[in-house]
């Protein structure tokens, strides 16, 4: 007799760590509609805002992740880890979890932890090709490990691995509209080749100050730009665009499928999400690694596709230099344009939510 599925997603921090996690549990809500869902996140994170958006119930818990920056700001660091233990111990005896996810993110340690603790299945899914500290500690004890990309035995107990990829948001597999529409949308024109810029939900400040300073080499007579630049640098992004047609400009695109069909060339960083949504989308880009991400696993994640011949990858130290001429060698080269799209397609990945949902499901409730 199979029981009814209780699940647990823990972790966030970034949209890389919850888009994933919330496309998990849509799919097992499809899979298993009995399903209950319950979040577990940090007070304070952009998690306790986009999960109750997509529809589910989510815990705060009092805990901040190691300061890389600031050592004296660690020094509370036991005693929350400590509170936050009892607030998952409180959560646990009134959920009762059959299974319990975690997505990264330094919330999902103390729910792993304590799962594991019980004897209750966890499961991993580790985005990146470098793996995150907390990932990597849980990872012995977990029932599964689903990682984004192969390789990663030097993380992980082989025998615990599956190679699922990366889920993409739902909207993004199935827009119907063509690109000429999409180009409209954003108040341009079908005609021009159209860059899209994207900085990744922590904003990008070595891609924006490139693209500002070089604005008229880009755009050019033959180019148009969708530039979302992050909150910090809209002011001095409307102040570059001033007097330039063939510019739209904002600090968020809240439709990342229209932008997609829009663009010809993606400029953007290199989190696994974005990449993982760059191939199912078939974009040729340009990569620019975000240097303060843990471990500077966004460089090895630009390089994973480099070495594919699937992107091309400019360091952010080298971004005002050479970032606009990698873009305009796209946008005159229709030819390198269509081999750099035939490649990065081929690493799209568009069933992982189900294939993580189905082997969840399956040793959570024993069916």
């Amino acid at each position: 007799m199979s029981m009814k599925p209780r699940v647990i997603m823990a972790g966030g921090g970034t949209g890389g760590h919850i888009f994933p996690a919330i496309a998990i549990a849509n799919a097992i809500k499809k899979l298993n509609p009995e399903a209950e869902i319950l979040f577990i996140g940090a007070k304070g994170k952009m998690e306790m805002e986009k999960v109750p958006q997509a529809g589910y119930r989510i815990e705060g818990l009092d805990i901040a992740g190691f300061n890389r920056s600031s050592l004296i700001k660690n020094l509370g660091l036991p005693f929350k880890l400590i509170r936050s233990f009892f607030q998952v111990r409180s959560i646990f005896s009134s959920f009762q979890p059959t299974a319990v996810v975690g997505v990264g993110g330094y919330s999902s340690f103390p729910v792993l932890r304590f799962a594991q603790s019980k004897g209750i299945p966890t499961f991993i899914h580790e985005a990146n090709s470098f793996a995150g500290k907390s990932n990597m500690l849980l990872g012995k004890k977990a029932s599964l490990v689903f990682t984004g990309t192969d390789g990663m035995e030097k993380f992980f107990p082989a025998e615990k691995i599956r190679v699922t990829g990366n889920p993409v948001r739902a909207n993004l597999l199935h827009t119907a509209m063509d690109r000429a529409t999409a180009v409209r949308h954003f108040g341009l024109d079908p005609a021009f080749a159209t860059v899209l810029v994207t900085g990744g939900s922590l904003g990008a400040r070595g891609i924006n100050e490139a693209i500002a300073n070089n604005l008229d080499q880009l755009i050019g007579k033959d180019a148009q730009l969708i530039w979302q630049t992050g909150k910090p640098f809209l002011n001095q992004a409307k102040e570059a665009a001033k007097g330039m047609s063939r510019i739209w400009v904002n600090d968020f695109i809240t439709e990342m499928d229209i932008a997609y069909a829009a663009a010809d060339i993606v400029v953007s960083r290199a989190g696994a999400m974005a990449l993982a949504e760059l191939a199912v989308v078939k974009k040729p880009a340009v990569l620019v690694p975000y240097p303060l991400a843990a471990e500077d696993h966004q460089t090895v994640n630009a390089k994973r596709l480099v070495d594919k011949q699937a992107a091309i990858m400019v360091a952010d130290a080298d971004a005002k230099e050479k970032l606009v001429l990698q873009i305009r060698k796209l946008v005159d080269d229709t030819a390198l344009r269509s081999f750099y799209r035939t490649h990065i397609a081929k690493l799209a990945i568009t069933d992982a939510d189900t294939v993580v949902a189905k082997a969840i499901l399956e040793k959570s409730t024993g069916e």
